[in-house]
Parts: structure tokens; C-alpha cells; sequence
């Protein structure tokens, strides 16, 4: 289940949800896997979409690149409400390593000094693509119309991205967004030692309450104190 939204004039954001939901055609519609594996784009994801979505995921994927800071707070909720995290060491996620311990999320990829060393020395997409046999395929697959055989063009600006102009790096984290995903269901297998790790996910995340994060906010930023004062409903007039 991919979650999100575009802005009207947002052409990539665009054209990245219509690839995931043809991808979705494809593979909902598979005689093979179709019956197994869905592929479900949440539209126009919203507090109302996550208060159903969250409370019953298993696993939230927070894979934003090192430094980007693109990992918000719905990563925390998650981790409030029992899903385990796979994700690269961005945002929010840094925190919730830091509070339930880098071994109970599943973490991959490039950190920001990473990021800068690769910077410094230049990425460049194509010697992914060359090096790495799945990833040559997904591309090829997407810029040969396997997912818009009506329109086999459809995606050419998707791909011309990811080759040529991608600030955020995508294909350098690739093989270790997949290795990771086989430490996720190696261990999804194991219903007992998966249960531990949510276990102790839960219990770690008290840093991300709204209480603390209020009463933080009140001590350190707006200089109040807690008030035993009782504020009359907005039906009753004030004195």
C-alpha cells in the first residue's frame, strides 16, 4: 500500500502515481500472483485514510534519502502502533533509532556522510544500472511500456529522471533496500521474535507523544507554565 498525494502543478509527482498504479494493473491482474500480491495506491492520503491504515500495518517502509529530512512524523505513529520500520537514517527515523535501538528497525542504505562522499565524488545513475541485473530490468520494463502498453512513452520522463537528474540518489541505495527486505521476511516468518521487536518498538516511543512534545514546547520555546485553570466551553460566555 503506497500512500500520497500530488500538487496540480507537481508533473513528477504526477506521473510517479500514475507508474504505481499502472504497476498495480499489471501485477493485481497476474494470473500467477494476482490472487497473492496487490499493489494498492491510497489517493489522496489523509489523517482519515491514516487513522485506518496505521493501527493495521505490520511494516512502514521510511526510505527518504540520508540528509533530504523528508521523513516526517507518520513514521512515529507507526512505531506507536506496532509496525516495524524499514528505513534509511533520515528525519524522524534517526530519533527512533536512538530510543528503541538501531536493532529493532530495519535500517539500510547511505548515511549522510555517505550522501556527501558521493557528492564529492558524483553520482552517476547509469553505473547502478549497468552493475545490477534487477534493477536494469525494472528500468527497462518501465521504459519499454510493460506497464502502459498503450502508451510506451508514457514513463519516459519517470526514467529520464532517475538516469540523468535524480538529486536524491535512488539506484545508490537500491541493493540495500532489497538485502533488507530479506532480513524483513526472514524475520516476518517468526511470528515470536517479530512480536518482541514490536514490543519493544511500543514501549520506546513514549518520546513521541503529544503530551511530551507539548510540554517540551511549553517549557523550552513559549516560556509557560501548566495552569490549573479551567477554560469555560465556547457555548458560555466569558467574564
Amino acid at each position: 500500500m503506497i500512500g500520497g498525494k500530488a500538487a496540480p502543478g507537481y508533473h513528477m509527482a504526477k506521473m510517479i502515481i500514475k507508474l504505481i498504479t499502472s504497476v498495480g494493473n499489471i501485477i493485481n491482474n497476474d494470473p500467477v500472483v494476482g490472487d497473492r500480491l496487490k499493489v494498492i495506491y491510497l489517493e489522496n492520503y489523509r489523517v482519515s485514510l491514516a487513522e485506518k491504515v496505521i493501527p493495521a500495518a505490520d511494516l512502514s517502509q521510511q526510505i527518504s534519502t540520508a540528509g533530504t529530512e523528508a521523513s516526517g512524523t507518520g513514521n512515529m505513529k507507526f512505531m506507536l502502533n506496532g509496525a516495524l520500520t524499514i528505513g534509511t537514517m533520515d528525519g524522524a527515523n534517526v530519533e527512533m533509532a536512538e530510543e528503541a535501538g538501531e536493532e529493532n528497525l530495519f535500517i539500510f542504505g547511505m548515511r549522510v556522510e555517505d550522501v556527501e562522499a558521493l557528492d564529492k565524488k558524483g553520482y552517476n545513475a547509469k553505473e547502478y544500472y549497468d552493475r545490477i541485473p534487477e534493477l536494469r530490468q525494472a528500468m527497462d520494463q518501465i521504459r519499454d511500456g510493460r506497464f502502459s502498453p498503450r502508451e510506451p512513452d508514457l514513463f519516459k520522463d519517470v526514467v529520464n529522471m532517475l538516469m540523468n537528474h535524480d538529486r536524491f540518489k535512488v539506484f545508490a541505495d537500491f541493493e540495500a533496500y532489497i538485502k533488507c527486505q530479506e532480513k524483513v521476511d526472514q524475520l516476518y516468518m517468526n511470528p515470536r521474535e517479530w512480536t518482541k521487536k514490536v514490543i519493544k518498538n511500543i514501549a520506546c516511543s513514549g518520546k513521541f507523544s503529544s503530551d511530551r512534545t507539548i510540554s517540551e514546547y511549553a517549557t523550552e520555546i513559549w516560556g509557560v507554565e501548566p495552569s490549573a485553570v479551567k477554560i469555560p466551553p465556547p457555548n458560555i460566555p466569558r467574564e
